[in-house]
């Protein structure tokens, strides 16, 4: 296999790695904090075992590490939060960190190679980020179906409660807001 085609490898590998997203498990605020604080333990570590590389080489080690720490904050936020809008940012933040890496390792090449890379790179964020933003779409689009089946549920049950009387008609009311989220 060239070392073309490993990359190109490389980079299909990091772009499916990028879809699942973090499991929400809400942690509580010591594990967060915890977790911050780890997170920026493990960042300090791999920037010091940088230090024995030179060059690119020395580039890339130092990419990876603001990467790892730029994914491993984002998971740690969905995580705490358990928010749809935070399992969206760890997919941005992956598909950004694995373009930035494969930016900077085409720094290694020369001429159109390296055009060709920097090209490559850029097409699989394009896609992650395109991937990204229809998970987001398709969430916004399941909320608001929701909430339209609520509403149409509620007027259902309003209508039902049309043909009775009295406290019958308010108790079925009632029962029709709090059944649909209308209180």
């Amino acid at each position: 296999m060239t070392k073309h085609h490993s990359f190109k490898l490389a980079l299909l590998t990091a772009a499916l790695l990028a879809l699942p997203a973090a499991q929400a498990a809400q942690l509580s605020k010591a594990d967060y904090q915890s977790g911050k604080t780890r997170i920026q333990a493990d960042y300090k570590a791999d920037k010091a075992a940088c230090g024995a590389l030179s060059g690119n080489a020395k580039d890339v080690c130092v990419e990876e590490g603001k990467a790892k720490e730029k994914v491993a904050r984002a998971e740690l936020e969905y995580g705490y939060s358990g928010k749809p809008a935070d399992a969206n940012k760890v997919l941005v933040a992956r598909a950004e960190s694995s373009y930035a890496v494969a930016k900077e390792r085409c720094d290694d090449l020369a001429g159109n190679p390296k055009s060709v890379c920097v090209q490559e790179a850029k097409a699989v964020q394009t896609k992650a980020l395109a991937d990204a933003k229809l998970g987001k779409a398709v969430g916004e689009a399941r909320k608001d179906a929701a909430s339209d089946k609520r509403d149409a549920d509620y007027k259902v049950a309003i209508e039902k409660c049309d043909a009775l009387a009295g406290d019958a008609k308010v108790s079925c009311v009632g029962n029709a807001k709090m059944a649909s989220g209308k209180n």
